[in-house]
């Protein structure tokens, strides 16, 4: 709507100001990986949300937390090794180039991962 304050923004400008830039970076290219996917503030994190949450991302003072869960890292651990990085989640210093490649095929295959999740029937309950 027309007017109202886009959350994510006003998220970037509250984060540190040197991790400002690298957070539009990355929801540019988190966007541009997942055009129908909506954004929201949940965590109190800017999240994008297609067919339940898809990935989150936060700025920090040396790093950008990104957190595509844990088989959004699994999948993609071995490109993922020079990065510190858990179960679910990896840091991108704020001193290296963020590998925007990389970080839109970690998003595409999130979209993918929700979309069959969402196109298989519920179970019900007995």
């Amino acid at each position: 709507m027309q007017g109202e304050p886009d959350l994510v923004e006003l998220y970037i400008l509250s984060a540190p100001t040197q991790a400002q830039g690298k957070l539009r970076e990355i929801r540019k290219a988190i966007r541009s990986a997942a055009p129908d996917a909506s954004e929201i503030i949940s965590y109190q994190m800017p999240t994008l949300y297609f067919h339940g949450n898809l990935v989150y991302f936060a700025g920090y003072e040396k790093h950008i937390g990104f957190y595509p869960g844990a088989n959004g890292i699994s999948e993609f651990e071995k490109e993922l090794g020079e990065y510190k990085h858990a179960k679910g989640s990896v840091q991108f210093p704020l001193d290296k180039p963020l590998p925007i490649s990389l970080i839109k095929r970690i998003v595409k295959f999130r979209v993918a991962e929700n979309s069959l999740k969402a196109s298989r029937p519920r179970k019900r309950k007995p």
